[in-house]
């Protein structure tokens, strides 16, 4: 099945619409969406390396997108959108530790979350809740989503036949790690509010 699956993905990835796809699920993911884009982003840039930096460029810009309809979310709509977001997360509790960090560690906290398998749609809810200086919310976002999804995009480029191969002969153990990365961010986030 997983097979299948990754096949198909690999498959869809070289079609003409994988490029919106992938701002698509970028743009979600960093306000509402729990799936990250790197599920789109290694299957393209494993099948065409030559384009791993564009698909870095279009995740990053997406997800920086997708990060100012979170923050308006978090400023705007706490109350009804907002808290339900995150509340259906898990972390409905945390919200107001994690606020009150951003008045003393707002841009480490957008930095380094945003590197983490932690759900960046958090951050960019928490940042509009607390109110972070927005120019700042969105140059910190454009430093660690690129950081992320270039660092990616590049190893993938240099070093993707060799991954190709790992991925495909051990493919239930990488789904397996990668799921749990995934959950484990959930888990972190929701303790580490």
């Amino acid at each position: 099945m997983l097979r299948g699956l990754y096949d198909r993905v690999v498959e869809l990835s070289k079609g003409r619409y994988a490029l919106p796809a992938l701002a698509a699920v970028s743009f979600a993911e960093s306000s509402f969406f729990p799936i990250p884009p790197d599920v789109i982003l290694v299957p393209m840039a494993l099948a065409n390396p030559a384009k791993a930096r564009l698909y870095a460029l279009v995740c990053t810009i997406a997800s920086v997108l997708g990060g100012m309809l979170g923050y308006a979310i978090g400023a705007l709509l706490y109350d009804t959108l907002g808290h339900w977001l995150i509340s259906l997360y898990g972390y409905g509790q945390g919200i107001e530790a994690f606020r009150e960090a951003y008045a003393k560690w707002g841009a480490w906290v957008i930095l380094i979350k945003g590197l983490t398998p932690i759900p960046f749609k958090i951050v960019t809810i928490a940042s509009g809740f607390a109110g972070y200086d927005f120019f700042m919310f969105i140059v910190l976002s454009f430093i660690t989503r690129g950081a992320r999804f270039f660092l990616e995009a590049e190893l993938l480029r240099i070093y993707g036949e060799p991954i190709r191969g790992f991925i495909e002969k051990r493919l239930t153990l990488v789904t397996t790690g990668f799921l749990a990365a995934i959950v484990g961010g959930f888990l972190i986030a929701k303790y580490a509010f």
